[in-house]
């Protein structure tokens, strides 16, 4: 937390000033207020200010101090009344506070680059990312961002502003001070400086306005309540009185054809109850969307597409909690992938398609109350963010003179976009990265949610991040053994192996250039699109040398800023710079070096409109171009996917009249936070059956082979905001798009309930995480967590492909699986998903798809034990239908007999015991028992042993059977037990037994197999079978079956325990 009245500097009194008044005591209590009523940052990012009723304190963001501090005389504060807004002109010179009585007070804000204030010594610090510099004030130690200073900065009274008709909002410009006031309803502009005719300021009334929409009962009180502008998008946004948002862009005098209208604009946002009015707005000028905050705190995002009002609805967030109170204010972060919202009773975080990523809203609240440090959790006026996104401050919104800083950990896909960050999960912090290592680890491994285990945290280099915090890319290589990080200047490289970072030497060289556009890895070799002293230049970097510009391997000049630069393929390197050029080069090693040899280039002018909000690139070249064609050739054959905003559009190529290629472009899906091609990721394969750890990409398509031998290879993948979803065939993609039907195939959906960071495909789950506010009694403060979550999908392609009648496909994708320890568990969770469905309500029977499941899993050897286990997770209300299409519950189990599986024939006994007459199925109780005693399956006679007291707690039923299998001499007399009255069938003798080979029971079936499964505990909650992953080893989120069993069921479970043998026949 930071502390604005631990450290102010005393104010700069005007002279002539007198402090000899008398003051109101409306005043005096307002003046008594040190609550911090407003947070404004600079546009750059390096000051941000605060104020209360009668103060404004002005801080540097690092170090973090304050530099300059005004305190109101009490003759200004009755004169123009107390502090109520800020505003903050872009260039940080002026900074205007506005009064509740309609006035502006500016100050006019000057620094000295060479004059520094403030030189600490900290003599016992234990910060261990930092390094000692000496100065005059002794030896101290510099953090992150802090190799600067503190700057020294001079804060001036400029003048007071008077607006006679009231202040509604204001809002500060590059050129001039835009207000809107009440009476009348304007917008008036209040220059900064005169202009070439000595104006200096215009009004136009809101009635003059055509385009704003007006009531004739609210046409005299409608006023602008809410401004904001977004200097790179050129747009501004009003919101009324009545309740509606306007896009608004101001007339230049180009475009004014002799009329008076100042500002043109277009109506987006239209409440249809008072419940949905506007009130806060914010823009993203990342994603091209603008967020309106309503009344019943819902948040409704519109796609800003053009200038010409085209703002359709894209999606709307909801907070988790009903009880949210008044919306304060909302905020998108700087790279436009989160969205932040204030309210009066806590706070959220969602990603910019509406995955919802953290709130306070389930805090507790005596908690809050209890310690005195936890005020931003229980609702926040304002915040803004810095370092790029890595901290968001924030102010109490019940009034306090504290700021709290709540640091963020962002996806490395936020700052350097290309296959390798998507494919690999990695997370960066202020002074960290976290590395998901599960890739390498075993299946089930992967599965435990241990973040110690799971993620390498690794500390970025103090000596890097002195001069250049903050970090705004990292990138990993494909096979995860290099990261590198680029900040304000440079790059720096670290190896996972060893545990090395390398960073420049000389430090010159690191502050020549900086990194735009992005950075990849070929196998030891960075590459990175840099920018030196106005050239655009991609600079090859290798790990095994020392950082020196003197030892670079290859430079690459081009005409422009390259966007966005990324590997496809086995040796080719995209650029895609900002003159809409896509250029092809090939890696080529030589003699102690590696070089770029284009080999060929792209224009897409009139294709892609902006060539700066390309976010992803990808080719795919055709089969035959990838085995046998020259690279020279392959821009004028592949197909370019290219991610544009939330749009994934693919970009096709054809022969014109005039013989020139031509592209045609189609929009995949809109919505996209990103998208993984997995043949890019050919090191994702490894694990797979017959896949080497390194593939050519023809290779990967001989694989392949356009259909489902090749596993998902060729699959599609995006996320929404929402939901996974994922093309299974590329191929069939690009097909479609060119047919006449114009129909594009269907997606499969995988739904998901976290944030997905990465998909393992050779293990066949979804990496994510989420994060936990942990709140304890026996501590004073309250902290978030991250968990790391897994998902299966393998069922859910399974499921799509038997839908729509592939059966034979979907054993091929299950083939590329069926190694894995958790497989039989991802059947049981498909057939668990299907019954659960069609059990409610039973489709008609050309729909259904419960009995092509059935069939797909009669392929595989664990078939007896998935539907015992399913069945035993499922409500009895449903068992009927499911044996209905499997089959009665007696033939399986005979069949599990059969084939030996003598705990899963016990499960199914239980099935039919829960189904049927009690006393039906106890000859094969005593067949179970005699055969389970044969083989000196003890565990299983305990099972049967406490099913049987569950029966009868007299354990008179106990008693009979053990008689019945010759383990107790009979007492004359015992009372018989009703169970067992019609199935004294003796079972053969022991000895008997094993002179046939094993060869027990009814059927003759042989039990030399032994027991293939388990049914855990009677009566409990079972665990999966031994061929598959125990309840603590499958993917978390994939909990199978009802949370209440049937009474059928789970009061089989009680009695006691048995030991071991001899306490079995006591």
């Amino acid at each position: 937390m930071l502390n604005p009245s631990s450290a102010r500097i005393d104010p700069i009194k005007k002279s002539g000033s007198s402090l000899d008044v008398t003051i109101s005591e409306d005043v005096k209590n307002e003046v008594a207020s040190r609550d911090i009523l407003v947070l404004k940052m600079a546009r750059n990012g390096t000051l941000f200010a605060t104020i209360t009723t009668s103060e404004m304190t002005i801080w540097q963001t690092k170090p973090t101090a304050v530099v300059a501090h005004v305190r109101r005389s009490q003759l200004s504060l009755n004169s123009y009344g107390p502090n109520k807004d800020l505003l903050i002109r872009p260039d940080n010179q002026i900074f205007v506070v506005q009064t509740t009585q309609g006035y502006f007070i500016t100050y006019s804000l000057a620094s000295d680059p060479l004059g520094r204030v403030y030189r600490p010594t900290f003599v016992h610090s234990h910060y261990s990312h930092s390094r000692q510099r000496g100065g005059s004030g002794g030896s101290f130690m510099v953090g992150a961002g802090e190799a600067g200073g503190v700057r020294e900065y001079s804060i001036r009274f400029r003048m007071v502003i008077k607006v006679d008709a009231g202040i509604v909002k204001a809002l500060a410009l590059d050129d001039e001070l835009v207000v809107s006031t009440e009476k009348p309803a304007a917008v008036q502009c209040i220059r900064w400086t005169p202009d070439s005719k000595g104006s200096q300021t215009s009004t136009q009334l809101l009635s003059k306005m055509g385009w704003i929409h007006k009531e004739k009962k609210t046409r005299t009180g409608l006023t602008t309540t809410e401004m904001v502008y977004d200097r790179p998008m050129n747009l501004s946004t009003w919101v009324t009185s009545d309740g509606r948002a306007y896009a608004v862009q101001k007339v230049n005098e180009l475009e004014n054809d002799g009329s008076t209208n100042m500002f043109k604009g277009y109506c987006f946002h239209i409440p249809a109850s008072p419940e949905e009015n506007a009130v806060k707005v914010a823009i993203n000028a990342r994603f091209s969307l603008v967020a309106v905050g309503q009344v019943n705190g819902i948040i409704s995002i519109y796609n800003a597409r053009d200038y010409a009002g085209n703002i359709p609805l894209s999606h709307a967030v909801k907070p988790p909690s009903s009880m949210t109170g008044k919306l304060a204010f909302v905020t998108w972060s700087p790279d436009g992938y989160a969205l932040f919202a204030g309210y009066e009773k806590g706070w959220a975080l969602w990603s910019v398609y509406g995955k919802l990523g953290a709130h306070s809203f389930w805090a507790e609240r005596d908690l809050i109350k209890r310690n005195q440090g936890e005020g931003y959790l229980d609702g926040v006026r304002d915040g803004c963010w810095i370092g790029g996104g890595q901290d968001l401050l924030l102010i109490k919104y019940k009034g306090d003179g504290r700021l709290w800083a709540l640091e963020m950990a962002k996806s490395a896909i936020t700052g350097c976009y290309n296959s390798a960050n998507v494919s690999r999960a990695v997370l960066q912090t202020n002074e960290k990265l976290l590395i998901y290592r599960g890739y390498e680890l075993a299946d089930l491994t992967t599965l435990v949610q241990e973040n110690s285990i799971l993620w390498n945290h690794v500390t970025m280099p103090p000596v890097y991040l002195i001069d250049n915090w903050p970090v705004k890319s990292v990138v990993i290589s494909p096979d995860g053994r290099y990261v590198a990080i680029a900040g304000k200047r440079g790059l720096a490289h670290y190896s996972v192996n060893s545990g090395r970072w390398k960073t420049f030497v000389n430090e010159k060289m690191e502050q020549d250039f900086h990194v735009r556009g992005g950075m990849c890895w070929y196998h030891h070799i960075l590459i990175a699109a840099v920018e030196c002293d106005g050239f655009y230049e991609i600079r090859l970097y290798s790990r095994e040398t020392d950082l020196d510009n003197s030892l670079l391997l290859h430079i690459e000049t081009l005409p422009a800023p390259v966007v966005l630069v990324t590997l496809v393929g086995f040796d080719s390197l995209l650029a895609y710079t900002l003159d809409n050029i896509l250029y092809h080069y090939v890696i080529t090693p030589t003699k102690g070096t590696v070089k770029l040899v284009q080999v060929g280039q792209l224009t897409f002018h009139g294709i892609i409109r902006s060539p700066s909000r390309v976010r992803g690139l990808s080719w795919i070249l055709p089969e035959e171009q990838i085995r046998e064609g020259d690279p020279a050739k392959d821009v004028t054959v592949a197909s370019v996917l290219f991610l544009v905003d939330g749009k994934l559009a693919l970009l096709q190529p054809g022969s014109g009249e005039d013989g020139e290629v031509k592209y045609e472009m189609r929009v995949l899906e809109k919505n996209v936070e990103y998208y993984c091609l997995m043949r890019d990721q050919p090191l994702q394969f490894v694990g797979q059956p017959g896949t080497p750890i390194s593939q050519t990409p023809a290779q990967m398509v001989s694989a392949g082979n356009g259909n489902f031998e090749g596993g998902l290879r060729d699959s599609l993948w995006v996320f929404d905001g929402k939901d996974l979803k994922a093309w299974i065939d590329v191929q069939e993609v690009m097909r479609s798009a060119r047919g006449e039907s114009r129909e594009l195939p269907m997606l499969v959906k995988v739904g998901v309930d976290f944030y997905p960071m990465s998909i393992l495909l050779s293990k066949g789950i979804i990496l994510g995480i989420e994060s936990e506010l942990v709140q304890r009694r026996d501590i004073q403060f309250s902290y978030f967590k991250f968990s790391t979550r897994t998902q299966l999908f393998i069922h859910h392609f399974l499921r799509f492909l038997l839908a729509n009648g592939n059966s034979e496909a979907a054993l091929q994708l299950a083939a590329h699986f069926e190694s894995l320890a958790y497989f039989p568990h991802a059947l049981e969770v498909l057939l668990h998903d299907v019954l659960d469905e069609e059990a409610d309500s039973i489709p008609d029977p050309s729909e259904a798809v419960l009995p092509d499941v059935v069939r797909f899993l009669t392929n595989f050897r664990q078939y007896l034990d998935i539907i015992v286990q399913c069945t035993r997770k499922t409500e009895v209300a449903s068992w009927r239908h499911l044996f209905s299409v499997v089959g009665s519950p007696q033939v399986l189990f005979e069949e599990s007999l059969a084939r030996g599986n003598l705990k899963t024939a016990g499960g199914y006994l239980l099935i039919l015991h829960t189904m049927e007459q009690l006393s039906s199925s106890s000859k094969d109780m005593v067949r179970l028992l005699a055969i389970a005693v044969a083989q000196g399956d003890w565990d299983l006679c305990k099972e049967l042993a406490r099913f049987l007291v569950a029966l009868d707690d007299t354990g008179k039923t106990l008693k009979e059977a053990l008689e019945l299998v010759e383990l107790r001499s009979p007492a004359e007399d015992m009372e018989k037990s009703f169970m067992f009255e019609s199935a004294r069938l003796m079972p053969p003798p022991i000895s008997q037994a094993r002179k046939a080979g094993g060869n027990i029971g009814g059927d003759g079936a042989s039990t030399d197999g032994g027991s293939e499964g388990t049914v855990g505990e009677w009566g409990g909650s079972s665990s999966v079978s031994e061929q598959g992953a125990s309840g603590d080893e499958i993917p978390h989120g994939h909990r199978v079956g009802s949370s209440e069993e049937s009474d059928g069921v789970r009061n089989l479970g009680v009695g006691d325990k048995f030991n071991d043998q001899e306490d079995l026949l006591r």
